[in-house]
């Protein structure tokens, strides 16, 4: 066992360079939502060098019956799902190695030192959009995988890499591996958690508030019933409401999260004229789902809070406040810290880290809770990179860190699917 760690240790260490060239060409590719056809073809050219099995689709129809499935565009025609599956010789347990291609649109490129797709290596960082989140991650795992296989070690369970779209719209890629009949005894996605090893999952949804009001002139606002001002006690109703929810938490993984369970009113919209009463106001915003609730008992909720304030106000009760559901939604997650997999990752950890890995609950969503809920696959989410940096300008990832991932990923995979052989290579 420690021969053929040895040689994929020494294997990661003599291809840095390897690895970096290629996370650079994955970077170069804006993989935008429908844009992502060129770095999936980078991946598939990587995965056929391997030799892995490479199987390639483009989400559609299989997804639209799904209870799970929340659009985010028409079709999905020339944005492909890529799975790569290097099959065991048997009797060892299989992996899930999941990670998304699509990136967040670059913002202001005059924010940017750096071009938002250039690759730019400086300082032992590279930037670009998607290095940290979540293209750096992706790389170290497929680099893990080269490094076993270069290395003439054969496992006994399946690897399973997946290369998916869609994940920053609310994850129909991974949704369509899952119905896809992808499954595996355990998933890691490298998302960016500064190697922290997120155990819980936050889900999260996108709500929309439309509220009534009367239209008047200005002059004789009295004679009508100001939305805006309604939308304020509906605004206050929601803010109490994260308050209530969040007193309800007790986990000790949140200690060190402020608002474990956010409510974030990002959009609110209302009036056409400043001299008219507004008659309309839409608040739209995202409520977090904790890692053991329905999200549909959170919908309840949402709407019952706002049910109330309509109640007890009189124009309210009589146009009461619309609340829908639109949009993206991240399903929620949890995995024990007794999982044996979980107990592999915090073994090998210290080895490389020289400390303890810090165990915590995401505050943000992943496809973790796909296969959690969906697949019946239990879901770990760990990756080099850190989240301040991702959707911000000039997004880094240091490129270190992500060979220290790559090496623990390599070490974790190994164990969890045991060897069958080492061949002399």
């Amino acid at each position: 066992m420690n021969t053929a760690l040895e040689k994929a240790e020494a294997y990661i260490n003599e291809h840095q360079q390897e690895a970096f060239t290629f996370l650079q060409k994955v970077v170069q590719q804006p993989s935008l939502q429908g844009k992502e056809k060129g770095a999936q073809d980078v991946v598939i050219s990587k995965l056929k060098e391997l030799g892995l099995q490479v199987d390639t689709w483009d989400p559609g129809s299989e997804l639209l019956e799904h209870p799970y499935y929340v659009p985010s565009r028409n079709e999905y025609t020339g944005s492909p799902n890529v799975v790569g599956v290097l099959k065991g010789t048997g009797g060892g347990k299989s992996i899930i190695l999941n990670g998304h291609i699509d990136v967040v649109p670059e913002g202001d490129v005059a924010k940017w030192k750096h071009g938002p797709y250039s690759g730019d290596i400086d300082n032992g960082k590279m930037y670009g959009r998607g290095t940290t989140d979540m293209k750096g991650g992706n790389v170290a795992m497929l680099f893990a995988v080269e490094s076993i296989l270069r290395s003439g070690i054969r496992l006994k369970g399946d690897i399973i890499f997946q290369s998916v779209i869609e994940e920053e719209s609310g994850g129909a890629g991974t949704l369509s591996s899952i119905i896809r009949g992808y499954k595996a005894d355990v998933a890691l996605i490298p998302e960016p958690t500064n190697m922290k090893l997120f155990v819980k999952q936050q889900g999260s949804m996108w709500f929309r508030v439309t509220v009534e009001g009367k239209s008047a002139h200005a002059g004789t606002r009295y004679e009508g019933v100001s939305a805006i001002d309604k939308a304020w006690k509906v605004h206050q109703a929601i803010m109490q409401l994260e308050t209530t929810r969040n007193l309800r938490v007790n986990d000790p993984l949140y200690s060190s999260i402020p608002i474990p369970l956010p409510i974030n009113v990002g959009k609110i919209q209302g009036g056409n004229w400043p001299s008219s009463v507004p008659d309309k106001v839409i608040i739209e915003g995202r409520i977090g789902v904790g890692p053991e609730e329905e999200m549909e008992s959170v919908r309840q909720e949402l709407r019952s809070s706002i049910g109330t304030v309509s109640d007890a106000d009189e124009w309210l009760k009589q146009h009461p406040a619309k609340v829908e559901f639109f949009g993206a939604q991240w399903v929620p997650n949890a995995i024990q810290e007794q999982h044996p997999f979980v107990q592999i990752l915090s073994k090998e950890f210290p080895g490389i880290y020289d400390r303890q890995v810090k165990i915590e609950a995401s505050p943000w969503g992943t496809d973790g809770g796909l296969f959690g809920k969906v697949g019946g696959i239990p879901a770990v989410v760990m990756g080099p990179g850190e989240t301040k940096v991702a959707h911000y300008p000039d997004e880094f990832i240091d490129l270190q860190e992500m060979i220290r991932a790559a090496r623990l990923f390599m070490r974790t995979i190994i164990h969890w699917c045991e060897i069958s052989e080492v061949k002399s290579r």
